[in-house]
């Protein structure tokens, strides 16, 4: 964060690459990090440019309301026809709900309002919040929860250890600071996921409030 509190998303993005290994091969790999801090800017002013209606979610959105979490991707909720608008965003990969882009060497998930969910999360859920660049349309906490807590119990099919701590570690991050009705949350799940994920996400739940509890129980 920058000394007025606010999060810059460009540095965010460009410490995350630079410190994370993987990008080191012999020589840096990464030919000019400091790219990264006008491609941030270049998107965000194209899609105010378009006109296009997006919501701001990920680790750069949960960064708006606590402190600490690394990411090198913007991930975005938008509309499937809104790509069209920015054609500049070179798409590497589409799926149903899901498209991963680049632009400028900025690599950017988006998550498409075709999903039910997605599109609840883009117009319940999200609210204006300032960052070092402008003012994003950013989730809010109970939209972010809502699209972690959907993931989870996939991640956990798909075997994905690392995405999974990720993923918990920002559900009870959240839950410490916040104290979301989680129930409530869950309960509004059903009309998207099935039953069965619906009991494996409270068996997670359950294990994330005993951690919170111990920890809570232990600090001074």
């Amino acid at each position: 964060m920058s000394a007025q509190g606010l999060v810059h998303i460009g540095n965010v993005i460009r410490s995350a690459i630079v410190f994370d290994f993987k990008n080191w091969a012999g020589d840096f790999a990464v030919a000019n990090p400091d790219t990264l801090l006008l491609a941030v800017q270049r998107l965000f002013a194209l899609l105010d440019e378009r006109k296009v209606d997006y919501v701001l979610v990920g680790g750069v959105a949960l960064l708006a309301y606590v402190e600490g979490r690394n990411t090198q991707d913007i991930d975005l909720i938008m509309a499937l026809p809104a790509l069209a608008k920015l054609p500049e965003i070179n798409i590497l990969s589409q799926e149903q709900d899901f498209a991963r882009g680049e632009l400028e060497g900025l690599q950017i998930d988006i998550l498409f309002t075709k999903n039910p969910l997605f599109n609840e999360v883009r117009r319940k859920h999200a609210a204006k919040r300032k960052f070092m660049e402008r003012e994003i349309p950013t989730a809010t906490v109970e939209g972010l929860l809502l699209l972690k807590l959907y993931a989870l119990p996939s991640l956990y099919r798909q075997g994905n250890f690392v995405k999974t701590s990720l993923y918990e570690n920002d559900v009870a991050t959240l839950m410490y600071h916040y104290h979301p009705a989680v129930d409530l949350l869950i309960e509004r799940l059903r009309r998207y996921m099935g039953e069965g994920d619906i009991a494996e996400l409270r068996g997670i739940m359950k294990d994330i409030e005993q951690r919170l509890a111990r920890f809570r129980k232990s600090a001074p």
